[in-house]
C-alpha cells in the first residue's frame, strides 16, 4: 500500500484527508500519463462513474477539471457502478476509468478508484507516481492550450450499454420469481431494477431513494437486517443486497438466512462445476473465507486458492491461472467470464442460474455448507504498523493460535483503507470465538494503541 492509495484506492473522508485539491492533481496526472508520458502523444480518454454520495460531484468536477486541463478527454457516466466502468473501459478503447466511491463506508467518506484498460485495479507502480505528484516530487506538467484543452462529454450511453450486457448474461426469463432487491441508496438504485425488471422477476426494492447523505445508513449489504425482514414479511423467493458502489453482493434465501460470500461461491461453484464451467475445478478465495466452506468444497471435490484480501488480489490469481470464479467473504465475487472486477448485479444474475437451471431454491443450494461460527472486530487505532509490530499482541496471537490448534484459527491484519486492525477468530462456538477475540483486542487496548 502506498501513502494515499490503498487496497481499493485513494480513499478518505471528503475534504479531510481525501481533498478536491488532491482529486484535481489525480487527473491532472492521469490526464497527462495516458496521454503523454513515455512517447504517448495522442489525446486521453478518461470515463469517469461515481455514486450517490454528497461529495461525489464536488470530486467528479475536479477530477475533471484536472483531466481537460492536462488534455485529456472525460466522459460521464454519472451515477453508475464501479463495475460498469470497469465494463465501458474494457470494452470501448477507453485509456483507464475512474470510479468516485467509497464503497460500503459512510456517506462523509469517499474514495477514487481508477481502473486500467483491462478493467482492472490500476497498477500499483502507476500510483506511486501519482502520489509523488500530489505531494509534488515530480516535475510539474505542463497545461495544455488551445486546441490541445480536453473536452468532458455526457456519457449516459456507457451505463445503458452496460445493463444490456447484463441482461444479455442471463440464461432464463425470471418470470413468476420475487425478487427483493437493496439498492443501499446507492449506484444500484440506478441500474439493478431496470435489470431484474427487463427479465420478468417480480421486483420489489428497498432503499433505493438516495439523497446525498443516507448510502449505507442502516441498509444494504452491511445492514441485511431490512432485507431479510422484507423477504419474510413480502414471501419473496429470494433477496440481494448491495453495497454503495454495487461491486458486491450478499443474499437472503427464502426462508431469510443470510448467504455470505463464501456461500454464493460454493452454491456458484458446485453449479459451475456441474456445467463444466468450473475452471481448473478451482475457486479463489481469500484469507477471510470461513473453514466451513474449505470443508464443503473438500466434500465437492472442488480444490481452492487462497488471497490476501482484496479483490484486486483475487483477480490477479485468477488471471494468472486461468481460473473462472473468486471472491471474498463480503461479496466480492469475481465470473471473470464476464467481468474482472466484483460485480454485485451479475452476482444476483448468476445465483438466479443457479437456482433456475437447477430447479431449486437458495435455500436447499446451501444446506450442506455449515459455516464455523465467526466473530470480526475492528479495532480503531491510531498506529496500524506499530500495533501489528507489537511484541505483546504477536504474543496474543500466538497464544491463541496454539489453544486453537487444527479446530479453528485467528487472523488479525490492518485495514487496507481505514485506521483498523481487523481480529478475526473462527472457533466451534461462539463463545470460543468471542474468548480468543477479546484476548488479542484487550492487548491492544492495554497497550495503548486503540483510539
Amino acid at each position: 500500500m502506498g501513502k494515499y492509495f490503498g487496497t481499493d484506492g485513494f480513499r478518505g473522508e471528503a475534504n479531510v484527508n481525501l481533498t478536491a485539491e488532491q482529486a484535481y492533481k489525480v487527473g491532472r496526472y492521469i490526464g497527462w500519463y495516458f496521454g503523454y508520458r513515455e512517447g504517448n502523444k495522442h489525446k486521453a480518454r478518461v470515463v469517469i462513474g461515481k455514486d450517490t454520495r454528497r461529495s461525489s460531484y464536488m470530486f467528479e468536477s475536479a477530477l475533471e477539471a484536472g483531466l481537460v486541463a492536462s488534455g485529456a478527454d472525460a466522459y460521464t457516466m454519472h451515477v453508475t457502478t464501479t463495475p460498469s466502468v470497469a465494463y465501458v473501459v474494457r470494452t470501448e478503447d477507453f485509456d483507464c476509468g475512474i470510479m468516485i466511491s467509497a464503497s460500503h463506508n459512510p456517506y462523509y467518506d469517499n474514495g477514487i478508484k481508477i481502473i486500467n484498460a483491462n478493467g482492472q485495479k490500476l497498477e500499483a507502480e502507476i500510483e506511486d507516481l501519482i502520489e509523488k505528484y500530489i505531494d509534488g516530487e515530480n516535475d510539474e506538467i505542463p497545461y495544455a492550450t488551445g486546441e490541445a484543452v480536453g473536452a468532458v462529454t455526457d456519457y449516459s450511453a456507457g451505463r445503458n450499454r452496460y445493463i444490456g450486457y447484463l441482461i444479455s448474461v442471463a440464461t432464463r426469463s425470471f418470470k413468476e420469481k420475487k425478487i427483493a432487491l437493496d439498492c443501499a441508496n446507492g449506484s444500484a438504485s440506478s441500474i439493478a431494477k431496470n435489470v431484474f425488471d427487463a427479465l420478468g422477476a417480480k421486483t420489489f426494492v428497498i432503499n433505493n431513494e438516495p439523497n446525498g447523505v443516507n448510502i449505507n445508513t442502516n441498509c444494504g449489504s452491511t445492514h441485511i437486517e431490512m432485507l431479510r425482514e422484507f423477504v419474510l414479511s413480502n414471501h419473496c423467493d429470494v433477496g440481494f443486497a448491495y453495497d454503495g458502489d454495487a461491486d458486491r453482493c450478499l443474499a437472503v434465501d427464502e426462508n431469510g438466512n443470510v448467504v455470505d460470500g463464501d456461500a454464493i461461491m460454493y452454491v456458484c461453484g458446485k453449479y459451475m462445476k456441474s456445467v463444466s464451467e468450473l475452471k481448473g475445478n478451482t475457486i479463489v478465495t481469500t484469507v477471510m473465507s470461513n473453514l466451513g466452506l474449505y470443508k464443503a468444497l473438500d466434500k465437492e471435490g472442488i480444490s481452492y486458492e487462497k488471497t490476501q484480501v482484496g479483490d484486486k488480489y483475487v483477480c490477479e490469481n485468477m488471471m494468472k491461472n486461468d481460473f473462472s470464479l473468486g471472491g471474498e467473504q463480503s461479496g466480492h465475487i469475481i465470473f471473470l467470464k464476464h467481468a474482472t472486477t466484483g460485480d454485485g448485479i451479475l452476482t444476483s444474475l448468476k445465483i438466479m442460474e443457479a437456482i433456475i437451471e437447477q430447479k431449486s431454491t437458495l435455500a436447499t443450494l446451501t444446506k450442506e455448507l455449515k459455516e464455523f461460527p465467526q466473530n470480526l472486530t475492528n479495532v480503531k487505532v491510531l498506529d496500524k504498523d506499530g500495533a501489528m509490530n507489537d511484541e505483546d499482541v504477536k504474543r496474543a496471537i500466538s497464544e491463541v493460535e496454539e489453544e486453537l490448534g487444527d479446530d479453528g484459527r485467528i487472523l488479525v491484519r490492518p485495514s487496507g483503507t481505514e485506521l483498523l486492525i481487523r481480529v478475526m477468530v473462527e472457533a466451534e462456538t461462539k463463545e470460543l470465538c468471542e474468548k480468543y477475540v477479546n484476548h488479542v483486542v484487550d492487548v491492544i487496548k492495554a497497550k495503548g494503541y486503540a483510539v
